[in-house]
């Protein structure tokens, strides 16, 4: 009986993971929204080691590494390299809320934990440049923030 039921917890684990059509797509190549005319001496095209996971797991081991992260994921969107960054920034307990679409990160354990929700302080990124009332582009803290999970994003696109 044991065996049976852990056999059928497992197929509706892979049923969850089935691949995708999306899965056999070729990676969209960069393709700038405002191209700007440079000099021939300037890099002309991306280069491929940005399409490189292993690059993004050596840029999060630096201090300059998330702000670089940071900059790919709201700069660079609906690349590769926007997922690459988001990923991750999820392994260094980054979290996306898809209300405010910035990242938080617990500062401290929450000092209240529902099903629903979850309150403490939070260091969040704060991405707004050039805001009259705020320097921004940097990291901030906010205390009793009420992160409500159903604005947790969990799934990563490619």
């Amino acid at each position: 009986m044991h065996n049976q039921l852990y056999n059928l917890q497992m197929l509706e684990a892979a049923y969850h993971k089935l691949p995708q059509p999306k899965d056999s797509e070729r990676v969209r190549t960069y393709i700038p929204r405002h191209p700007a005319a440079t000099p021939p001496s300037y890099p002309q095209v991306q280069l491929p080691v940005a399409s490189n996971p292993a690059f993004w797991e050596r840029l999060s081991m630096h201090s300059y590494g998330t702000d670089t992260m940071f900059f790919a994921f709201y700069y660079q969107q609906n690349t590769y390299q926007q997922y690459l960054a988001a990923k991750e920034l999820k392994k260094h307990s980054w979290r996306y809320h898809r209300k405010y679409n910035t990242w938080f990160q617990r500062h401290e354990q929450p000092k209240v934990t529902t099903d629903e929700y979850e309150q403490g302080t939070y260091v969040y990124f704060d991405f707004h440049v050039g805001n009259e009332d705020k320097q921004g582009w940097c990291q901030r803290i906010k205390t009793e923030f009420t992160f409500e999970y159903n604005y947790l994003e969990d799934e990563l696109i490619v």
